[in-house]
């Protein structure tokens, strides 16, 4: 089922849909338990999957951070079939993948990647690709960043080794600038 432009006129489809795009559990922001506002140029529901793509300028908001992308996908547990239905029934928010430009942005940082997904189970967000975070002017580059969102602790990877090779992580640190807090 695609939504975008065209109106919904069934109101069985409509009730099914929101059943399986609902982010319960979802935990973008660090120890928070606001609502997750999700908002797109379109959005596909794969009921049978309890899969909801979000398409174009997708954005998932809560409390203070956010995560944008070109497509939000956003995976709920698959539970037995309601038999009022022919479906399965949808729970909690299992993960999210986010693809193409992908920026995840709190108080503290700024991090941007070709690829992101995040984990409810161990509440976090690995990065992939070209990832760049930001903290005031301090900057650190890398090809993997796992984001710990409720200790809001991180660790840059590469899969690069060895004194003097290009791709390794690097960072620009600035001694005299605090940290936004």
């Amino acid at each position: 089922m695609r939504l975008g432009h065209a109106a919904i006129t069934c109101s069985t489809a409509l009730a099914a849909a929101l059943l399986c795009v609902s982010p319960a559990a979802a935990q973008l922001a660090r120890n928070s338990s606001a609502p997750v506002d999700l908002t797109a140029d379109q959005l596909e529901v794969v009921n049978a999957q309890c899969l909801a793509i979000w398409r174009g300028s997708a954005e998932a908001l809560q409390a203070d951070s956010r995560l944008r992308a070109d497509v939000l996908k956003i995976y709920n547990t698959v539970g037995a079939a309601r038999s009022s239905s022919s479906g399965p029934n949808c729970g909690q928010v299992q993960r999210m993948e986010a693809e193409g430009s992908v920026y995840y942005v709190t108080p503290q940082q700024r991090v941007r990647g070709d690829a992101a997904t995040y984990d409810a189970a161990t509440e976090t967000i690995v990065m992939t690709g070209d990832v760049v975070a930001a903290q005031g002017k301090n900057v650190l580059r890398g090809q993997r960043m796992v984001i710990h969102v409720n200790t809001g602790e991180a660790q840059m990877q590469t899969s690069v080794k060895g004194r003097n090779k290009p791709g390794r992580v690097r960072g620009v640190f600035y001694p005299n600038e605090q940290a936004r807090r």
